[in-house]
């Protein structure tokens, strides 16, 4: 059982004041590991928030390195960081942020031989990823070993965000659209 020091205690003073969470969801939250997939355009603010909000333990996958034309949208990176693998950077920048957590940089693209066992050690999985295969392979492994799903997307101007959550009857990304587009028909993040 996790005991609030002092200090976080002054530090997630607004989520204690909360009734939905108090000093025992708090600790809950302390507890808790999430794996976020992407540090880009979702990825980025997802990360912020998961450290500013005390989730104990956070693990980011992420093959890139960070770019210049990835600065006006992707706000964990800065100037300084161009050419550093997005994992680091995440990770430098989210420890500032909340020195107590714990943070994972996986510099490496998911894939079916890593997507199990990667998946398998948190308690949820956030895709914040850019493509089709990736978001269907990560679906079917977080469906595969019961890990809850939380899900975005942006094209242009237009968002979408779902939560899958596991059980015998629990629909999946899947259960949405079945198969992933035909490669060239939707536009990448470069386009």
């Amino acid at each position: 059982m996790t005991t609030l020091t002092d200090e976080q205690i002054e530090r997630y003073s607004r989520h204690i004041l909360l009734p939905e969470v108090g000093g025992k969801g708090q600790e809950k939250l302390l507890r808790s590991s999430v794996l976020c997939i992407g540090a880009g355009g979702l990825g980025s603010p997802v990360l912020l928030y998961l450290a500013a909000a005390g989730v104990g333990r956070i693990g980011v996958i992420d093959p890139d390195c960070v770019d210049l034309s990835n600065l006006q949208r992707q706000i964990l990176h800065g100037t300084a960081d161009i050419d550093r693998p997005k994992v680091d950077s995440a990770k430098e920048t989210a420890l500032a942020i909340n020195p107590d957590i714990e943070f994972e940089a996986i510099q490496e693209r998911i894939h079916k031989d890593n997507a199990l066992d990667l998946i398998a050690g948190y308690d949820a999985v956030i895709d914040g990823c850019d493509s089709f295969p990736t978001r269907f392979l990560v679906n079917d492994a977080c469906f595969r070993v019961g890990k809850p799903l939380f899900y975005g997307s942006v094209f242009r101007f237009e968002g979408q965000a779902s939560v899958f959550l596991t059980g015998p009857d629990a629909p999946c990304y899947r259960c949405l659209f079945p198969e992933p587009p035909p490669p060239g028909l939707v536009p990448s993040c470069q386009e």
